[in-house]
């Protein structure tokens, strides 16, 4: 089946000596992977390796046969350039880190048409703004709305959260965060990306990071922490 679609890259591995196996997530079949020979080679300028960087949105023109195997593209070009994230060393290190969590966090070869336009949209506005510190904090706990965890926020009002139920308690149970880790998570929820910065110290957003992970590593089978967050800490200290 020949598909045109938008597609995110998620991660790339190089095969042989030429070679990529690139996982996307598409907007029309969710998550899939593709095989692209000799993508290392000048011959290919249609597959040059810098279209696989993580999170370049892509336009392509694919089979996919849908068999579990290897995909191909026919056809690929870059649907929105992006003038900021490659170069600058704070929001490329956070594309990196994002990209490592979602690898660990979508699986289905389904469509999500609705969370693909959100993380769409969320790059872009990443490539457009200075201001970045909390945005890997907010697209992290929004991300939960399409992975199927958003924390019940029914009743918010009380003072401690549970992490592997997912509800706020009463009451300090096993699981359960203390009260000052359940204020940072609460207001950790009602971020947004162009939140003031100084809404977190440094301290506060590293503490925050460390339970948006653990809840993660709670709510996702297979989850493992990424490697590329202790680079993340580092130039966010």
């Amino acid at each position: 089946m020949l598909v045109k679609t938008k597609a995110i890259v998620i991660s790339s591995l190089k095969y042989q000596e030429k070679s990529l196996i690139v996982r996307c997530f598409t907007q029309s079949h969710g998550l899939k992977t593709y095989f692209v020979r000799d993508a290392f080679s000048s011959r290919k300028s249609n597959q040059k390796i810098a279209y696989f960087q993580p999170l370049t949105i892509l336009e392509i023109e694919a089979v996919h046969k849908n068999k579990g195997t290897l995909e191909s593209f026919k056809e690929i070009k870059i649907a929105t350039p992006f003038h900021s994230i490659h170069s600058d060393i704070l929001k490329s290190t956070i594309v990196l880190f994002i990209s490592e969590i979602l690898h660990h966090s979508i699986h289905e070869e389904e469509k999500n048409s609705d969370f693909f336009d959100f993380l769409e949209a969320a790059l872009l506005w990443l490539d457009t703004h200075q201001e970045t510190a909390n945005f890997h904090l907010a697209l992290l706990l929004e991300a939960t709305k399409y992975l199927g965890f958003y924390p019940d926020t029914s009743a918010e009002g009380l003072p401690y959260f549970n992490l592997q139920e997912g509800q706020f308690s009463e009451v300090l149970s096993l699981g359960a965060l203390s009260e000052h880790e359940t204020d940072l998570f609460k207001r950790g929820l009602h971020l947004q990306f162009d939140s003031d910065q100084k809404l977190f110290h440094v301290s506060e957003r590293q503490q925050l990071l460390k339970i948006i992970i653990d809840y993660y590593t709670l709510h996702l089978s297979g989850f493992k922490k990424p490697k590329s967050l202790e680079v993340l800490k580092a130039v966010f200290s």
